[in-house]
């Protein structure tokens, strides 16, 4: 545990206690939303005669959004089951990097992202935190001198669109550790990612048109991840009412 992480004060356990009731109803639009999805991605895979392997992963990500946009802990679990999905694809397809990328590095942070979270159990989602003043300093400063290294290999590489490729890679990365973490910072880079993701398979699709599966599956997430900016942002202010609450009475008691 860090500095920061100390010194944050220690709500799990009160979280625990007033946790509020779950409710059982359904989310229609969330359905709605995932079904219309899945059936555009269906169409878009049979029309452009793509492999069934290739979309699958996508699909499972349909759920995974749902999710997400609810601060729901179990995103990570599947999100994690996932990305072994996804290595499976990049191998066949002949992308080893990218199966290498999903399988050592997307799978275990997700997996350790539901472990930590289940620890500081908050309903079906977790206890949040804001970062410090030095924190945001310090990683907003490694992300651009990483971007601009990145870049600078991309561009000797003859690759194209090296500037939103390598933003676009290391905000990801950048995200995940933040939501391993719990901070609720991840929510906020998520939106221009979430739009970076759209305008590269945009470009792609001109090469490859193919890529039209991944653009419709973008923009749901985007939807999912505009959802759970605000779900998040609900949850930390529920979450310091009920911490300010908790230490109120803590100290009546005390003066009783």
């Amino acid at each position: 545990m860090n500095k920061s992480e100390s010194q944050l004060p220690e709500i799990s356990e009160t979280a625990e206690k007033n946790t509020p009731p779950a409710k059982p109803r359904a989310d229609i639009p969330s359905i709605v939303l995932m079904a219309i999805t899945a059936v555009l991605i269906t169409i878009a895979g049979i029309y452009y005669k793509q492999h069934p392997l290739h979309i699958l992963p996508l699909y499972v990500s349909l759920v995974i959004g749902a999710l997400q946009a609810k601060a729901n802990r179990f995103a990570s679990l599947l999100g994690g089951i996932n990305s072994i999905l996804y290595a499976i694809v990049y191998l066949y397809l002949g992308l080893y990097a990218s199966a290498l990328y999903a399988i050592l590095f997307s799978c275990p942070v997700q997996l350790v992202t539901f472990v930590r979270w289940n620890q500081r159990k908050y309903g079906s989602s977790t206890v949040f935190r804001k970062m410090t003043a030095m924190q945001r300093i310090v990683v907003s400063a490694a992300f651009v001198a990483s971007v601009a290294a990145v870049m600078l290999v991309l561009n000797l590489l003859k690759s194209d669109y090296s500037f939103i490729d390598s933003l676009s890679s290391l905000m990801g990365i950048l995200i995940s550790f933040l939501t391993m973490f719990a901070f609720i910072e991840y929510t906020w880079l998520m939106l221009p990612n979430g739009i970076i993701g759209i305008i590269l398979n945009i470009a792609t699709m001109k090469a490859h048109p193919q890529q039209i599966t991944y653009l419709i599956f973008s923009i749901y997430s985007l939807i999912c991840v505009i959802r759970g900016f605000f779900m998040v942002l609900r949850l930390y202010k529920e979450q310091q009412f009920e911490m300010i609450r908790n230490k109120a009475t803590a100290e009546a008691n005390i003066t009783e």
